[in-house]
């Protein structure tokens, strides 16, 4: 694959905040919408990419006038609460950028130089892919991904693989955010919500 080394613009990038999941943690409530410091959980991620990525996707599949304010929401192509393969299938055929960086709903302070690292390590490595490897294990939903990784998400999700599955497929390289560990937190239930709040003054 071949692409630009240059420096780059943030309107080459789109960015896709993963909030299709059906909330079986959170009682069947949708996790984006849920209040973290008085702001839903989408809120909170989107400020922290809009300064990455020249266009914002929401990937889900309810609620979608209430996503709306924060991007243009796009559904699964198929119904049924597929994962997030799913969702990075629709995020991928609805990108018109070269790059499309995805984000789960559930963890609200990615890294701001999240976008800048990743591109450079799949650009270094001529990578169609590049995920975050957080020190402690692979991080499959942060992870960028070249246009050209489209033309094999569709057989993926046919074959049911896991993401991190395709990831190895598709060859993407892993880069080191140990630095940036804590940032990579998810919140996956509401007793976290609450100590996230407690440990961060609300």
């Amino acid at each position: 694959m071949s692409v630009d080394v240059s420096a780059f613009s943030r309107s080459e990038v789109t960015a896709a905040i993963l909030a299709g999941g059906q909330g079986t943690r959170v009682d069947g409530q949708d996790k984006g919408l849920l209040l973290l410091g008085g702001k839903p959980l989408v809120a909170r991620v989107a400020e922290r990419l809009l300064a990455q990525a020249g266009t914002t996707l929401i990937c889900a599949n309810r609620n979608d006038d209430r996503y709306a304010a924060y991007g243009r929401v796009v559904s699964d192509l198929s119904p049924g609460f597929r994962g997030p393969l799913a969702g990075i299938a629709a995020a991928l055929a609805a990108c018109r950028t070269d790059w499309l960086l995805t984000a789960p709903v559930d963890c609200p302070c990615p890294p701001q130089d999240l976008v800048a690292r990743l591109r450079q390590a799949a650009v270094a490595a001529a990578a169609a892919a590049a995920v975050v490897h957080s020190g402690k294990r692979r991080e499959p939903l942060f992870a960028i991904y070249h246009a050209t990784a489209c033309a094999s998400v569709s057989s993926a999700l046919q074959r049911d693989l896991a993401v991190w599955r395709w990831q190895d497929e598709l060859g993407a390289v892993e880069v080191a955010f140990s630095d940036h560990a804590e940032d990579f937190r998810n919140l996956n239930t509401m007793d976290e919500l609450k100590l996230w709040e407690r440990d961060h003054g609300g």
